[in-house]
């Protein structure tokens, strides 16, 4: 699969897991895929063909949204069935039904299931449609953490069942770091990186690339020509360097903390152990490791290798 226009490229069997903030393009770029909207430059193909002239209907690429949207009036087993091109398919729905855990569901109604087994049961109904690939979007937004947890193995399972390219976007980069064989990250409409999760989250090819990229975002620090860029996780603190930093807010969040700092080249966010030291008003050294500092154009914001 592929979008010229913005240019990438999926194997069947692989997942490209998009990142980006609200209003970035994502789900755009799955409705273009899907036929729902027009494109106005580039070519969606599939196999190796052309299916931008093709209907929505005829391109057999189903669109999953956070919403499960399943018919509230059917049965989950009634939802599935109705998916199937075949309708005398009974032996897939079961094997697609037990392959994401919903088979013990299959004759309850959608209202007394939880959000999971819903979104699991609509991620069903669409590989029961024959589709040639599959389109994510979101699907675990609305889920809590533990939910979110067996939706995500669910969509892991899936591939025991389903072959094709699965393009999944999301505003969560762990999600996307733990799905994708490969992380796109989309920014207005644009792609600015695309390539394998773990280098892209650690080397970033655009500075908007890697603000747009983890929780706490790469800080990214005045460097005369340079912008330097160096992820929170990084950071260390050292008492002996050259770098200081007077701790504005300190930021607990269970085996970690966050520390928001003031130096003279700008606002640092580092991330600690819970136990190390760092209160409001406290005065640090903070290391900057060469190693995992990144250094971009500061006229054009690309990565200088």
């Amino acid at each position: 699969m592929a979008l010229d226009g913005i240019g990438f490229h999926v194997e069947p069997g692989r997942t490209l897991a998009v990142v980006g903030p609200s209003g970035a393009g994502k789900t755009t770029l799955l409705r273009a895929i899907a036929g729902l909207v027009e494109p106005h430059a580039g070519s969606v193909t599939l196999d190796g063909r052309s299916i931008r002239s093709l209907p929505a209907r005829e391109r057999r690429v189903p669109l999953v949204f956070a919403s499960d949207a399943l018919f509230s009036t059917m049965s989950v087993r009634e939802n599935l069935r109705f998916a199937l091109r075949d309708r005398a398919g009974s032996e897939r729905v079961e094997e697609i039904a037990r392959a994401l855990h919903v088979d013990a569901y299959l004759d309850r109604m959608p209202a007394v299931l939880s959000g999971g087994e819903r979104q699991r049961a609509a991620l069903a109904r669409a590989l029961l449609s024959s589709p040639r690939a599959l389109l994510l979007d979101e699907p675990l937004a609305h889920l809590d953490p533990a939910l979110r947890a067996r939706v995500r193995g669910a969509l892991r399972d899936m591939r025991a069942v389903f072959d094709g390219p699965v393009v999944h976007v999301t505003h969560d980069h762990a999600e996307a770091m733990m799905l994708g064989d490969a992380l796109g990250v989309l920014v207005d409409g644009r792609l600015e990186d695309l390539g394998p999760p773990q280098r892209v989250y650690d080397a970033p090819a655009t500075v908007r690339a890697a603000s747009a990229l983890g929780v706490p975002a790469m800080n990214l620090l005045d460097d005369g020509p340079w912008i330097a860029g160096i992820r929170p996780e990084r950071i260390r603190i050292a008492a002996g360097a050259p770098l200081r930093g007077r701790v504005e807010r300190r930021e607990p969040a269970g085996d970690v903390a966050f520390l928001t700092l003031r130096t003279e080249r700008g606002t640092i966010v580092a991330r600690i152990a819970s136990d190390e030291p760092g209160a409001a008003g406290d005065e640090l050294g903070l290391e900057l490791p060469p190693q995992h500092v990144r250094r971009f154009d500061a006229r054009s914001g690309a990565a200088i290798p």
